[in-house]
């Protein structure tokens, strides 16, 4: 299975490579044949509520934090 190859490699400063560009139309490719696996997440998560327990409610701990660089 050849997937489209036509890439430029994007590098910082110091010319190290953070991330790759490719033609919008080769990643609607490579999404395709990956059966949508890149798209985003959907569906019921309500299985998961409850599991997390935080020790603080997280608008008091943003505030908090908000509140420190003052």
């Amino acid at each position: 299975m050849q997937l489209p190859s036509e890439k430029r490699i994007v590098t910082d400063e110091e010319m190290r490579p953070v991330a790759v560009q490719i033609p919008y139309r080769d990643w609607l490719e490579i999404e395709k044949r990956l059966g949508g696996a890149t798209s985003a997440v959907s569906g019921d998560l309500s299985r998961h509520e409850g599991r997390l327990r935080l020790p603080e409610d997280p608008s008091a701990f943003q505030k908090r934090l908000r509140d420190e660089w003052a």
